[in-house]
């Protein structure tokens, strides 16, 4: 399954393959720059700069689950045979072919392979409170990542080389903890459905109606939204996760600099505008239905409400007292 952090895949795009280096350390332990984050909506910060909360103590999915997410889900489970033929078609077989690929072409990181990126893992995973999955790390030039959890296995993030390359630790471990919300959210056979269904990875995939389809992938975006979230939970600064989203969106290490997150924030805005009217709102759907993903705009402008709502403020003083002090 390819869960994912690229923006608005179409199911005839399978990107595959590979040329782009891996960052090097160095990158991968320097700060963000301010410059990336300029523009911040003011008054948004999730606490004092100096502290975070390290860990949300007893999280549930639920806790910080999308009202779309859960909306979507509860309509796939009412659609006959559709989980039993996931678990079906995404059996032993498809699940070995799965691992042996990644296992196969990628590297795995641990404390003594990139151990900056295992740092930045092992943080994410213990600021949500749930056991880290493996990471490999996969030479391809395009910035994507994304989770594979089928059966019984461990399962186990991949991130592409070009989203190293192209953003800063903070947001590459943002990334990382939007796909950890798909294992905390036991996103699970559906999740690998929507995406096998979205890239087709897999010949084996039977034809589906045009309803499943819509439905799946209709329920990915939704998730996709749940997983923002938790990438907000570890960042605690939604600058850094609607950064993130805009380099995705149209960034390029050689202009990242002069990216600003306030002006992609009133960017959404004027889309909202403009798809406002009922032509507007038509070409909208009509737009988004065969993506895998939101468009980055409507994700920067969820993260940016969530960040301010009540929600979000009370998961945070649930868990003040662990909170611990970091480096400016």
């Amino acid at each position: 399954m390819k869960t994912c952090v690229s923006v608005g895949h179409r199911r005839e795009v399978s990107p595959q393959c590979s040329c782009s280096k891996v960052a090097s350390q160095r990158r991968l332990t320097r700060c963000v720059p301010q410059a990336h984050l300029a523009g911040a909506s003011v008054g948004r910060k999730a606490g004092p700069l100096n502290s975070r909360v390290s860990k949300f103590q007893g999280l549930d999915g639920d806790d910080f689950r999308h009202p779309l997410d859960q909306q979507n889900t509860r309509l796939l489970k009412v659609l006959p045979g559709l989980e039993a033929m996931a678990k079906n078609v995404l059996g032993p077989v498809a699940e070995q072919v799965l691992l042996l690929e990644n296992i196969g072409t990628s590297v795995l990181v641990g404390p003594e392979q990139l151990p900056s990126l295992h740092r930045l893992l092992l943080t994410a995973a213990s600021t949500l409170q749930m056991d880290p999955p493996d990471l490999y790390i996969k030479q391809n030039p395009v910035p994507n990542a994304y989770t594979l959890a089928i059966g019984g296995r461990k399962p186990f993030v991949v991130v592409h080389t070009a989203l190293l390359e192209l953003l800063e630790p903070l947001e590459v471990q943002a990334v990382i903890a939007h796909e950890l919300g798909h294992l905390k959210c036991s996103h699970g056979v559906w999740l690998t459905m929507a995406n096998v269904l979205a890239n087709n990875t897999l010949s084996v995939l039977p034809l589906l109606s045009g309803a499943i389809e819509d439905g799946l992938l209709r329920w990915l975006r939704a998730a996709e939204l749940t997983c923002d979230r938790a990438a907000l939970l570890v960042a605690q600064d939604h600058r850094v996760v609607i950064s993130s989203l805009m380099k995705l969106a149209g960034g390029s290490p050689k202009l990242n600099a002069e990216l600003n997150v306030e002006a992609f924030l009133r960017q959404a805005r004027s889309y909202d505008e403009a798809s406002s009217t009922p032509l507007g709102w038509y070409i909208k759907n009509a737009q988004t239905r065969a993506l895998s993903h939101p468009l980055p705009v409507m994700r920067a402008r969820e993260i940016d409400n969530w960040a301010a709502s009540s929600q979000y403020r009370a998961l945070l003083a649930k868990n003040h007292l662990h909170r611990r002090r970091v480096p400016h």
